[in-house]
């Protein structure tokens, strides 16, 4: 392990309690690293603080020590259900992560309660747990931080709790907002008092934390720590130690170099990114066959109840592979991670950094590798430029065994492997298609044929995006899919019944198929109605003289004024079908506007 220090925790300005220095021996941290040892005094001189550092420098620390100190010098002692501070974090993996680094301080400190308010179990759980142990210290995700304020009626009243506040912590702030996470942060803001001290931490400073900034903390000291030595001039986003490196593959060469590559390293611990949690389902079951003596779980942000339990056992493996989405690539420390893969690049080039991020940690080495298709290959300058991330080639290897024969067999033989696989291919076409960097991931230049062979896909799937597009280089399989069925005998069984369902109803409607209209696969339509009730109420706020009933009467009229200039409908017509009981006025109206334009 290098040397990534500061000094030690005595030098600080300001001294630190005997039981914040009697936990951090404990845990191993003799010195600072940079980021703490110009956070922590900022922070305990009751200064609002943003800081900026590269993943795994240590920044949460950085806010637990100033968290604890700060609630330490109080005048008056914290009660059962008054709450000192609040540290919000966007995913539950990582308020996990923090509660437990909380854990080991707060032991000295038994006057201190804590919480963890996280998704994935029943909000009336944690409702009780608040009202029997109170909570000092919350970490919480916001959607359930917000859900308990609105609680009141259940017993808790949490806005009455939080009046006693001196310290809020938005921990990965960018991400919280990149998360959709703005509305709820600005509801929890509400609820707050506005005397307080605030942390905003993260690993990059974009626009929208730039606002965030600004609507939520007071003159802030902004803090950016930067990498030594050649970083220092190129402000380079990735950790010194890390080795990072990319290999320029066919579509369908990928799957195989991967396995192959997992093969070579099974004593080291992996994480594996892909782009959607469909692609973590089927390769993720794909990996358990066919690399056999090493634990391989698998995690995405779909899984509701069973995401804490996967992550806390993976962290405690000495080894091993945790196939994931990008619900893994911020703030998550798992002790130990030799090699991060990524076999989809990331939708954005900040969450490159971040999935790197989860190796080489805290001054450890690690190594990371991104498979990249030929049409990719510009990409590499991109990140070396955009995010200053320098990398180097690793040649695919030679002699690698094909396997997508056996993948093709396993869905032949398992409808859910057969089903995983096409669910998979599509969200993947779908995801490429909203990359950020569109002008390198061009949907158009992808080989849908080398593409679905690297999937071992049976056929082609329908698809909007593969319509009218014909694929010489991809045989689909002679059987007919539709006689493959679920291993697992009661989902065949199922099945079946739906099958036979489906016959019936087809013999009832003389051999055609009972057409039902499928659901929208986008928000438009919402977001349309969203739009119509904002305008309505801007109109109202505006205290405009026409009704939304009335403006659309008026439309109505306009429309008949021009059917009558254009000599389509008659006079005594065109009074007839006049809406409303003031067609006098209306008529007025009509011509005013139409003499306007």
């Amino acid at each position: 392990m290098e040397a990534v220090t500061e000094g030690s925790w005595e030098s600080l300005p300001v001294a630190l309690s005997p039981g914040v220095l009697q936990a951090l021996r404990e845990l191993g941290f003799a010195r600072m690293t940079p980021v703490q040892s110009a956070t922590i005094p900022l922070f305990m001189n009751n200064k609002d603080v943003a800081a900026e550092a590269v993943t795994g420098s240590g920044k949460t620390l950085a806010f637990v020590i100033p968290i604890l100190e700060i609630l330490l010098r109080r005048e008056e002692k914290l009660k059962k259900m008054q709450v000192g501070a609040i540290i919000i974090t966007p995913t539950r993996e990582l308020a996990i992560q923090i509660d437990e680094v909380l854990s080991h301080f707060t032991k000295h400190f038994p006057r201190f309660s804590q919480i963890l308010l996280i998704g994935g179990r029943n909000p009336m759980e944690d409702v009780e747990k608040f009202k029997e142990h109170g909570g000092n210290i919350i970490v919480a995700t916001p959607g359930r931080l917000e859900d308990l304020f609105r609680r009141k009626a259940d017993g808790l009243d949490l806005a009455g709790c939080v009046k006693s506040l001196d310290v809020l912590v938005l921990d990965e702030a960018d991400r919280l907002l990149d998360m959709g996470f703005e509305a709820s942060l600005n509801a929890i803001l509400d609820f707050l008092p506005k005397q307080r001290r605030t942390g905003l931490f993260s690993a990059t400073q974009t626009q929208e934390v730039e606002n965030l900034v600004r609507a939520g903390l007071r003159n802030p000291v902004r803090i950016s720590v930067k990498e030594k030595g050649m970083a220092a001039s190129n402000t380079q986003k990735t950790p010194t130690r890390l080795e990072n490196y990319y290999m320029i593959c066919k579509a369908d060469e990928k799957f195989n170099q991967l396995v192959h590559f997992l093969r070579q390293h099974k004593q080291e611990k992996h994480l594996v990114f892909f782009s959607t949690c469909a692609c973590v389902e089927y390769y993720g079951k794909a990996l358990e066959s066919l690399i056999k003596q090493v634990k391989i779980m698998s995690i995405h942000g779909k899984m509701k109840h069973k995401r804490n339990k996967i992550f806390t056992e993976f962290r405690k493996l000495p080894g091993g592979i945790l196939v994931c989405t990008d619900v893994m690539a911020r703030g998550i420390d798992i002790p130990e991670v030799q090699w991060v893969l990524q076999y989809d690049p990331p939708s954005s080039a900040s969450a490159f950094v971040h999935r790197c991020g989860r190796t080489a940690r805290i001054g450890n080495v690690g190594s990371a590798l991104v498979f990249l298709l030929p049409m990719e290959e510009s990409y590499v300058n991109f990140l070396s430029i955009n995010q200053k991330c320098p990398m180097q080639e690793m040649k695919p290897q030679t002699n690698v065994l094909d396997l997508l024969p056996k993948l093709k067999s396993m869905a032949l033989a398992d409808r859910a492997v057969f089903e995983k696989g096409m669910k998979a291919f599509v969200s993947y076409i779908q995801a490429y298609a909203k990359h950020e960097c569109n002008l390198i991931f061009r949907i158009k230049d992808l080989d849908f044929a080398s593409l679905a062979k690297g999937f071992a896909l049976l056929k082609m799937p329908k698809m909007p995006e593969l319509r009218g597009k014909c694929f010489p280089d991809f045989t689909p399989v002679t059987v007919n899919t539709d006689s493959i069925s679920f291993k697992d005998k009661n989902r065949e069984k199922q099945r079946q019944k739906q099958l036979e369902q489906q016959r019936k109803e087809r013999q009832e409607n003389g051999g055609k198929k009972k057409f039902i209209k499928n659901k929208a696969w986008s928000k438009q339509k919402a977001k349309r109605e969203k739009k119509k009730k904002i305008t309505a109420k801007r109109k109202r706020e505006e205290g405009s003289d026409i009704e939304d009933e009335d403006m659309e009467e008026l439309l109505n009229d306009t429309r008949l004024l021009k059917r009558l200039k254009k000599g389509k409908i008659s006079e005594e017509e065109f009074e007839k079908r006049l809406t409303g009981s003031q067609s006098r006025l209306k008529v007025e109206a009509v011509a005013e506007l139409e003499s306007e334009g």
